[in-house]
């Protein structure tokens, strides 16, 4: 199947309530935006209409049609679609990679090779590459079981594991491969990025995190920030001001409230912090949030 067949095949199916499999998704964005705060989970992206632009730390990720994003680490990423209109909507296609098939497959290939290192910009918890034909052709395929509703749970499992077979044997499998050893430095990281999305209220020493991923402090600091563009500080503080404004936007003259919510001790270091992330006072932002959402 070629990329246009999925393009208009997502395009045709895009919003429908039926899931195609646990973990994959298809989406169509019809408007360009400001950047908006996310995270990536574990994830294979593939774009068959349009462009994005990720930013997770200094580091930028930008792809488009025929392109993939594959992500081993769930990071905070600002990111946004470029240039899309009703006309001309952004579609694509997601897949939540998970450790334990990854694991399996490995497993089963035993003496599998090391594919190419293409890391993108030095990163790796993302990678942004051109997608193969076949990876193409099976994210095709996964998508026209919408219309094969008999069919889906016997051939979507085995597409899914086809995907995640590709993505490990494609140059996006240096960092996914990682994903599903449970003693690699990615895995390693992952653990301690865990805890700082269930825990980003408390604070904590960074030998604390080192220790959790049994690596020594300096050896942990340096994967931490490979792996995720930032420093465990700077990882708990972006979630927690992704938090905090969601939070706002459901209460926006509660600033201090949100602030105490997400850990913050001092008001006045919240709202510098939030000013520099989001380029507006916390009360001011929340407003333009809320006349945004009701602009709808």
């Amino acid at each position: 199947m070629r990329l246009d067949d999925v393009r208009d095949l997502i395009s045709k199916h895009a919003g429908e309530a039926t899931p195609i499999v646990d973990g994959a998704v298809i989406s169509k964005i019809e408007h360009s935006g400001p950047p908006e705060l996310s995270t990536t989970g574990t994830v294979l992206v593939l774009l068959a209409q349009g462009a994005k632009r990720l930013a997770v730390g200094d580091q930028v990720h930008d792809y488009a049609a025929g392109q993939c994003l594959v992500a081993s680490v769930d990071l905070p990423v600002s990111g946004h679609f470029v240039d899309t209109t009703p006309e001309s909507p952004a579609l694509g296609f997601a897949l939540t990679l998970r450790p334990a098939l990854i694991a399996e497959l490995l497993l089963q290939a035993n003496t599998m090779p090391r594919p190419p290192v293409e890391r993108d910009r030095g990163s790796t918890g993302i990678s942004v590459g051109d997608a193969s034909p076949d990876l193409i052709d099976a994210v095709g395929r996964m998508v026209r079981l919408v219309e094969r509703p008999a069919d889906r749970s016997v051939l979507a499992p085995l597409i899914e594991r086809e995907l995640h077979w590709l993505v490990l044997s494609s140059p996006h499998g240096v960092s996914a491969r990682d994903l599903g050893l449970a003693d690699s430095g990615v895995s390693r990281v992952g653990h301690a990025v865990r805890w700082i999305r269930e825990h980003y209220t408390e604070p904590f020493r960074v030998v604390e995190l080192a220790n959790l991923a049994r690596m020594s402090q300096s050896a942990f600091h340096r994967a931490f920030r490979a792996v995720t563009a930032l420093s465990p500080i700077e990882y708990q503080k972006q979630v927690r001001l992704q938090e905090a404004r969601i939070r706002l936007v459901a209460t926006p003259g509660d600033v201090a409230g949100a602030a105490r919510a997400v850990g913050y001790t001092s008001p006045s270091q919240f709202s510098r912090d939030y000013r520099r992330r989001f380029g507006a006072a916390p009360s001011q932002d929340a407003a333009r949030l809320n006349e945004a959402g009701g602009a709808r």
